[in-house]
């Protein structure tokens, strides 16, 4: 039996905007969490924003 290498693309991660909104929905079911402060270090950057408004899938134009 030989071995092909067989590559298995990697799961993508969820993005900043779906940490964000599982973290809202987390803490409406009642898990004691609380959302970064604004001087927090955890918080996310500026620049965090920036780059996931570049990934971010463009909305489809609507059907007349």
């Amino acid at each position: 039996m030989t071995s092909a290498s067989v590559t298995v693309p990697k799961k993508a991660k969820p993005g900043l905007y779906a940490n964000i909104n599982a973290k809202q929905e987390r803490i409406k079911a009642g898990s004691k969490e609380r959302m970064s402060g604004k001087n927090d270090p955890d918080r996310p950057s500026a620049g965090d924003f920036k780059a996931a408004a570049k990934t971010a899938k463009k909305p489809k134009p609507k059907k007349k």
